[in-house]
């Protein structure tokens, strides 16, 4: 019986990629049918993971021969039943969607410690992992619903929460997931049908870590600091080349924000989840970026992620944060049941291994460095070095509909060595400040820093301080609105001042875990920060303007009163021959030395105390 189930799942694989019936009046067939490369249906050892067809406990992934994913309302259903059933889950709504829905999370406990605090006081370390922030991409979902079962109903895996303690988000992006269609990834092998990558407002959530401008991620951000979990993982799946691994991750290095994190993680997280999933009959493998798909030879990209990414922001918090990447060119099946691994891999090593990753978190969160780090490249300290690589064979074909020549993967594996070379080098810096002030009037992102759980002064009465601001020259908007906001850049002058700061301005110290995260926020020239992202674009309009029959005998006058403004107007005529030409930048010259010049213009109004 349990052969012949399984051989099921292998056969509704195969029937899978049957192309779909041409609608009367719609486009053709082959405009509804995506050419993918050939794969082999999956038969590893953790194909015995699938419930049979008779357990009351088989998942709708599993009693759809492990080809279709559920529909939000039949997820939720089939958790409620489980929950019901199960005192070791409680099922929890951590949010709404804009468009209504709950965000739901289910809280595993041996203990039944179903709080914030009650998890902690267990003293057990807790894994997060989330599915569906790309609801497109949807195999943690199914693999986090019978891995739940095992540990609770069925009782399998019940010794997973003996030592660890299991939060699961199985929808996060809920009113994407029901933007369900079988028209969604077109490089993706499965499932039959699924949700969206971006929100109902067309924002993508793993852009959103540092701005919080959805309200999910507001919701899962109050969770990761409520919760505070040990461990996070992001389960997405990829696009791009093909290859042999069918499970990749990553996470921020020891070369980056976390260290001490990102030793532990390299050290002894993924060695034990590679050997676990070896064991299973998977092929793990680092996250793959190659430098040319076409041409393996020269070599895979490591990435060091920005605070907009999920690990790139854990990273910077020191919350330990994997981003998976499964392979969308592999079945469905091979990559929940490879994900499924994972995930038991990662709650039993952190069982064994959690004091150990709660000794670098420690180390991490106390760290202070005197230069902050705002942007990573490949530099001179990024060199590359030679690794084996699980590859799939390719080739140039002709194209005629580019007219040059395209990639055809083969499904031939070969295995190879090639350069690896990873962003290890500090691009953009900033020397540490002891306080960053912003004024009550940007209430904006004093609430998003609060809601990222930055410790923050704020001020009852006026105040004073000595501090550097910084003075925009020659800014620029962006020409394409990026996740609903239209970027800035410009060049950042420091100047020193003294600014009065209204009630309800705040101070925020950097001797804190968050310092680094308030710089990479807050400082003009890091490439996420609140700046760049568009926050603070009233700034850059100008207000206040002066008349020539005003302005011009007042310049005479001041030409008469000073004569090093008169030598220095001169000597600008004589070197600047567009200025000499243009009578009112000629006029504004005197204007900006009036103190009836708006001073407040493209003056960044955060200072660094």
């Amino acid at each position: 019986m349990r052969t012949i189930a399984r051989s099921a799942c292998l056969l509704a694989a195969l029937v899978l990629v049957a192309a779909p019936a041409r609608a009367a009046d719609g486009p053709s067939n082959a405009a509804r049918t995506a050419i993918l490369p050939p794969a082999e249906p999956f038969s590893g050892a953790s194909r015995s993971l699938i419930a049979l067809p008779e357990d009351p406990w088989i998942t709708p992934f599993e009693k759809s021969g492990c080809v279709r994913t559920p529909r939000y309302d039949e997820t939720v259903t089939w958790l409620r039943k489980l929950v019901d059933a199960s005192p070791e889950l409680r099922l929890q709504s951590i949010g709404l969607s804009p468009e209504g829905r709950e965000i739901w999370m289910v809280i595993a406990s041996r203990d039944r410690a179903f709080t914030a605090d009650a998890l902690a006081a267990t003293g057990k370390p807790l894994l997060l992992a989330q599915a569906g922030i790309h609801s497109g991409e949807i195999d943690g979902k199914d693999a986090g619903l019978m891995l739940l079962r095992d540990m609770t109903a069925r009782g399998t895996k019940s010794d997973l929460l003996d030592r660890a303690n299991f939060l699961f988000v199985p929808i996060f992006s809920v009113d994407a997931h029901e933007r369900f269609s079988r028209f969604t990834r077109l490089n993706q092998r499965g499932p039959v049908e699924a949700g969206w990558r971006t929100t109902a407002r067309n924002l993508n959530l793993n852009r959103d870590y540092g701005n919080l401008d959805t309200a999910e991620m507001r919701a899962m951000v109050r969770t990761i600091v409520d919760y505070d979990p040990d461990l996070y993982f992001d389960l997405h799946v990829t696009d791009g080349a093909d290859y042999q691994y069918d499970i990749t991750w990553g996470a921020n290095g020891r070369h980056a924000h976390s260290p001490n994190i990102g030793a532990w993680i390299e050290e002894t997280l993924t060695p034990a989840m590679e050997k676990d999933l070896r064991a299973m009959g998977h092929v793990p493998g680092p996250l793959v970026f190659l430098a040319d798909e076409g041409d393996v030879s020269k070599g895979n990209v490591g990435w060091t992620a920005g605070v907009k990414f999920s690990n790139g922001y854990g990273d910077i918090r020191h919350v330990p944060t994997v981003l998976v990447e499964n392979h969308s060119l592999k079945p469905y099946d091979q990559r929940v049941l490879g994900t499924y691994v994972l995930l038991e891999s990662a709650l039993r090593t952190l069982g064994a291994e959690g004091s150990a990753l709660r000794r670098a978190r420690s180390a991490d969160r106390a760290r202070r460095p005197a230069e902050v780090p705002l942007a990573w490249g490949v530099g001179p300290e990024s060199e590359p070095r030679l690794v084996e690589f699980l590859g799939i064979e390719s080739r140039l074909v002709p194209s005629p509909v580019t007219g040059k020549s395209r990639v055809e993967w083969t499904g031939k594996p070969f295995t190879a060595r090639i350069p690896y070379v990873t962003a290890t080098n500090p691009t953009v810096t900033v020397k540490r400040a002891t306080a960053y002030w912003v004024p009550a009037a940007w209430s904006e992102v004093i609430d998003r820093l609060a809601l990222h759980g930055v410790v923050m002064e704020r001020l009852a009465y006026p105040r004073e301080a000595d501090v550097q601001v910084y003075r925009l020259e020659d800014p620029k908007l962006g020409t394409a609105v990026v996740e609903g906001r239209v970027p800035i850049s410009a060049t950042a002058k420091p100047e020193r001042r003294r600014v009065a700061f209204a009630p309800g301005s705040v101070r925020i110290p950097t001797d804190q875990p968050l310092g680094d995260l308030v710089a990479i926020l807050l400082e003009p020239t890091a490439p996420d920060s609140y700046l760049r992202c568009g926050f603070f674009a009233e700034i850059l309009q100008r207000t206040e303007y002066g008349e020539g029959y005003i302005l011009e005998p007042m310049a005479e006058k001041m030409l008469e009163e000073d004569p090093d403004l008169k030598r220095e107007f001169e000597a600008k005529i004589a070197a600047d021959a567009a200025f000499a030409a243009d009578p009112r930048a000629r006029i504004e010259f005197f204007y900006r030395r009036t103190p009836f010049y708006d001073d407040s213009w493209r003056l960044y109004p955060v200072a660094r105390e």
